[in-house]
């Protein structure tokens, strides 16, 4: 058996040589430069492989395949390609240098989420969410007082939290105020999921993508704010429609008691110090804001470590807490996903076929057209691989324009409910309320308020275009 593969291999290896090198030789001047694989087969499978992996992604709910799997695959294979072919044609330096700059921006990316999910956890842990969910159920407002209130609070802390958790937390919430209303619950997680998104833009730690523009110096920290009124009608717009579609009446009052822990408080300001440190190592010094980050991560392991010594002198259980134990709570799927859908898309980018697509968006249609196409884009595909396509395009636009695909990446996805991770989230916690039928029927609403918001923009913002 051994011999016969041994033969087959001998016989097909000069076809798959011709196969794997690129039709035209290189010249000494081209060294350094990449090799265009547009309509070369390794360029097809490449692209093949991507969409196939992106296709077990989108049924992610159906197969019970977890996202990150098919794209981590997705990604090794579209780099092995890339391997061999820059190997078969003495390249495989400058393919280096590419792979190493796309660590890099997944690198500063990773860590600065591995803290801010750890910050995260811990205030989930110190009971701060819970204590906001006690606090929301106790107040006596009818079923439209709590749509707009739930709905408002997830654009508040969409900037701060990210929309991502934002959604889950106020998910929770209208779970809990609304557990003998159907019609309460689906509108109420529709709204969060537009509101969080919305809201997700106004600053870097809102959304990954927002995250992206940041740490890639496109946008200065302060200049986030711009989107704040555009987002702002983003919300607004939906929700006055939306509200008519909710119900009348008020929830049934409830008792429930939920106290802080000891130190939640100050967990709440170490977090706002990390994200001012973070900031300030960029502004400041031209350092990566991931630095700041792992900073302010130092700031909870000590604090964690004098909240444990003075809980086992007061032999009080709920003081301690071990900040390794919320470290490893870490969402991996979603870490690992991000980790394989930049690797797959910058692999494409390295094949060609993001300055080709670049060209046409950007040449052909100009920034604002090719802007506002790739949010409403982002309702079909996942607001994240575009975003870091354009990133890796690297078009020429001020920054206005980088607010506008900022904008639009962020609030796109919410036209449908498998736009943004916010709404997936949401979609598997609420499994028989909030559905992709459920939030498609209020399209048409998010979908004024997407050109709305892009209006607005374009108004407000006009002499920064």
């Amino acid at each position: 058996m051994l011999a016969c593969v041994g033969r087959l291999w001998m016989s097909a290896a000069p076809a798959f040589a011709l196969f794997l090198v690129a039709p035209a030789p290189l010249h000494a001047e081209e060294a350094a430069a990449r090799i265009d694989l547009t309509q070369h087969p390794v360029g097809y499978l490449a692209l093949l492989i991507f969409f196939v992996a992106y296709g077990f992604v989108a049924v992610e709910e159906v197969i019970q395949l977890r996202k990150s799997k098919p794209v981590m695959l997705a990604a090794g294979l579209i780099w092995a390609l890339l391997g061999v072919v820059y190997a078969a044609n003495g390249q495989s330096a400058a393919l280096e240098a590419a792979a190493k700059h796309v660590i890099l921006d997944y690198g500063e990316l990773m860590l600065f989420l591995v803290v801010a999910i750890t910050y995260v956890n811990t205030m989930q842990e110190r009971r701060v969410f819970a204590a906001l969910r006690a606090r929301l159920i106790s107040m006596r407002l009818s079923y439209r007082q709590l749509f707009w209130l739930v709905g408002g609070l997830a654009f508040v802390f969409g900037p701060i939290i990210d929309n991502l958790t934002t959604a889950l937390v106020m998910g929770a919430v209208v779970v809990a105020i609304g557990v003998a209303n159907y019609q309460f619950i689906v509108m109420g997680c529709i709204i969060i999921v537009v509101a969080a998104n919305a809201g997700g833009v106004i600053s870097p730690f809102g959304d990954i993508t927002s995250l992206m523009v940041w740490q890639k110096g496109k946008l200065e920290f302060l200049e986030f704010f711009h989107l704040f009124l555009p987002a702002l009608v983003n919300f607004l717009v939906p929700a006055a429609l939306m509200h008519f579609g909710v119900p009348r009446g008020m929830p049934e009052p409830s008792t429930e008691i939920r106290r802080l822990k000891p130190g939640a408080s100050v967990v709440i300001g170490l977090f706002a110090a990390t994200i001012a440190t973070a900031v300030s190592f960029k502004t400041f010094f031209s350092l990566p804001p991931a630095l700041g980050m792992m900073l302010g991560l130092g700031y909870l392991q000590m604090y964690s470590y004098i909240l444990q010594r003075i809980g086992r002198r007061r032999d009080d259980q709920d003081m301690a807490f071990d900040s390794f134990r919320e470290i490893r709570r870490l969402e991996w799927d979603t870490l690992l996903f991000f980790f394989g859908v930049i690797f797959a898309v910058a692999g494409l980018g390295v094949v060609g076929y993001l300055a080709q697509l670049s060209d046409f968006l950007y040449g052909s249609l100009g920034p604002t057209a090719a802007n506002i196409a790739i949010g409403v884009l982002g309702a079909a595909f996942d607001n994240i691989p575009l975003m870091f396509a354009v990133l890796t395009m690297d078009p020429d636009m001020s920054s206005g324009q980088w607010m506008l695909i900022t904008l639009s990446t962020g609030v796109g996805g919410s036209l449908v409910s498998i736009g943004t991770a916010a709404g997936v989230a949401l979609m598997g916690l609420l499994r028989n309320h909030y559905t992709f039928l459920n939030h498609l029927r209020w399209a048409w609403a998010i979908g004024l308020g997407y050109v709305a918001s892009v209006v607005a923009h374009l108004w407000i913002n006009a002499e920064l275009m």
